[in-house]
């Protein structure tokens, strides 16, 4: 069965760094994007990066562009997701999620099907 396990979340000062892992088992990693996912106390979820992990194409929303990387190991079957410069308001709950593709005319979208549990990431003096 699929299955992601999220680790390396912690406690970080603010322009500090952390890489977040998420190890992955169940399915063949390189054939499907994988997505970062974060949500903040109260708030709701908000997308981080998506990779396609077989070409390595990467995507990022704009508040963690130039901050974040989101990479994979296709022997360790694992996604990561480094950031930098880290703010306070990059606290959050960071999940991965396994998507599959869906298109939409000629237009094509992610949907996040599998979810790991969860790391914190938590940025503050």
């Amino acid at each position: 069965q699929v299955q992601l396990v999220e680790s390396g979340g912690g406690l970080v000062q603010p322009e500090e760094s952390l890489r977040v892992s998420c190890a992955t088992s169940g399915f063949t990693f390189s054939n499907y994007y994988m997505t970062w996912v974060r949500q903040a106390a109260g708030k709701g979820l908000e997308w981080v990066s998506s990779i396609n992990t077989g070409d390595g194409s990467t995507y990022y929303a704009d508040s963690v562009k130039g901050r974040f990387t989101i990479s994979r190991d296709l022997v360790k079957n694992t996604l990561y997701l480094q950031m930098n410069s880290l703010k306070p308001e990059d606290t959050a709950l960071y999940y991965c999620a396994r998507d599959r593709k869906e298109y939409w005319g000629s237009m094509w979208y992610l949907v996040s099907e599998y979810w790991g549990q969860g790391t914190q990431v938590t940025v503050s003096s």
